[in-house]
């Protein structure tokens, strides 16, 4: 049966009309452009936790990670700029349940954040790190993130560069120039050292994580951006947290296709010619 060319009509104008307005339903405090976050769990003696992103106001988790043990840091997510929050439950627990922790910040066009639970168990925090992603172009960015609570201050050198001197548990520096071109990043405590190899290529930017490893102290090396781009799948090699499964589709797209086939199907009827 063919619909009547009203019908056709009323349903394309409908379904226009429903991707124009969601179009327009913004999120407040939105602003065009994107950025970047990725989450960190990098406190030694807390235990696993499930992490949620949301858009500010939103209770619908943008991202989640379930299971996100210590010296986890996940990928680069891209996001809109915005509000948003990030909360902390218990492994396991309903999404429901009161967070253990949580933070909002803000978002800005063409910037990128880490936010890491920081600090030891009883005094739990979540830490908002602003990330860059330029670089002097030839040179190399690079930072140290103190996460060790074995070694409580640590100094942290390359082959020829000093990088932090007595650096406390839960501190980060800031990012400093050094030459690309292969080195060695040495750690050191009081008590326990540790040794990475490293080849910095020119235009990067790394982030140094001292962590705690099994009786013994290590080094993790971050790349965030090259060549003036984040990089979106740069998570430390310790076993990312399960990711849950993304939010269903975004519904404007299908609205628009659903609009314009309405609108052609309209046309068709028009120009059909009638045959016996």
């Amino acid at each position: 049966m063919r619909l009547p060319r009203k019908a056709l009509r009323a349903a394309a104008t409908a379904a226009v009309t429903a991707y124009a307005v969601l179009l327009g339903a913004v999120p407040a405090g939105a602003s065009p452009g994107g950025g970047w976050v990725r989450l960190a769990h990098l406190s030694p003696n807390a235990p696993a936790v499930d992490v949620y992103l949301y858009s500010f106001g939103s209770p619908r988790a943008r991202l989640v990670l379930h299971h996100v043990s210590y010296g986890t840091v996940s990928p680069y997510e891209q996001v809109p700029a915005g509000d948003y929050t990030v909360s902390m439950r218990s492994a396991g627990a309903a999404a429901t349940a009161q967070p253990l922790l949580s933070t909002g910040f803000r978002v800005s066009a063409g910037q990128a954040y880490t936010v890491a639970g920081m600090g030891p168990a009883a005094g739990l925090r979540l830490q908002v790190l602003n990330d860059t992603l330029t670089v002097p172009s030839g040179q190399v960015l690079i930072r140290v993130i103190q996460a060790s609570l074995r070694e409580h201050v640590v100094s942290v050198r390359l082959t020829t560069r000093m990088l932090a001197r007595r650096l406390d548990f839960a501190s980060t520096t800031p990012y400093q120039p050094v030459a690309a071109g292969s080195t060695v990043a040495h750690v050191a405590g009081d008590t326990e050292d540790a040794s990475l190899g490293m080849s910095l290529r020119p235009d990067t930017v790394h982030t140094l994580v001292v962590l705690d490893g099994a009786g013994h102290l290590r080094l993790t090396d971050l790349e965030d951006a090259a060549g003036s781009a984040v990089r979106p799948h740069g998570g430390a090699a310790t076993g990312l947290g399960g990711m849950a499964p993304r939010p269903a589709g975004d519904p404007v797209p299908w609205l628009a296709v659903v609009g314009a086939g309405l609108l052609l199907a309209g046309g068709a009827w028009r120009r059909r010619i009638r045959t016996p």
